[in-house]
C-alpha cells in the first residue's frame, strides 16, 4: 500500500505542475524539462548525448529527472567531462539509467519494487521514508508530459559498472 507522503508528493506535483506546465501536457519531455528551467544541465547532456530526438518520440517513457542542483553536487569537473564528445557512451549510459520505458505514474510505486532502465540496470523504489528511487529522493512527481511523465529527483544515478 503507498504510503501518504507519495499522495503528498503527487498532489504538490499536480499543483506545481499546474503552475509550471501551465496548458495541460501538450509538450513532450525535452520540452517540458527545457520549460521548467531547472533541468539545463539535464537538457545540456542529452543533447550531448544525442537523446533529445528519442526522448521526443512516441514513448511513452518515464524519466527520473536530475536538477541542476543535482548534476551541480557531483564531485568538480564531472559533468564538463562527462560532456566531451569521447564520453558520449558513458554520458548516455548515465542517462538512460534515469529512463524507464512506459508511463510510470506515483500511484504505480509500490515498496521494494524494481525497475529494468532503458541502460539496462535496475532501479530500485522505496517508500520508508518519502518516495526514492536509488540513494535519490523525489521531490516532485507526476509531471505530464505528451510522451510520457517526469518525476524530479534530487540526485544523479550512476548505474553499477
Amino acid at each position: 500500500m503507498l504510503r501518504s507522503t507519495t499522495f503528498a508528493f503527487a498532489t504538490a506535483a499536480t499543483f506545481i505542475a499546474g503552475a509550471a506546465f501551465a496548458g495541460g501536457h501538450s509538450k513532450d519531455i525535452v520540452d517540458t524539462a527545457v520549460e521548467a528551467g531547472s533541468f539545463n544541465t539535464l537538457v545540456a547532456a542529452v543533447q550531448a548525448a544525442g537523446l533529445v530526438d528519442t526522448l521526443k518520440g512516441d514513448g511513452p517513457f518515464t524519466v527520473f529527472a536530475p536538477t541542476d542542483e543535482a548534476f551541480a553536487a557531483l564531485p568538480e569537473g564531472t559533468v564538463e567531462t562527462l560532456l566531451k564528445p569521447e564520453n558520449k557512451d558513458q554520458l548516455t549510459a548515465i542517462l538512460t539509467y534515469h529512463v524507464v520505458a512506459g508511463k510510470v505514474m506515483s500511484t504505480d510505486l509500490s515498496d521494494g519494487m524494481t525497475a529494468a532502465t532503458v541502460q539496462g540496470g535496475e532501479i530500485t523504489i522505496d517508500l520508508d521514508n518519502g518516495v526514492m528511487v536509488n540513494t535519490a529522493t523525489v521531490t516532485a512527481a507526476d509531471i505530464e508530459t505528451s510522451n510520457g511523465v517526469i518525476h524530479v529527483i534530487d540526485t544523479v544515478l550512476i548505474p553499477a559498472e
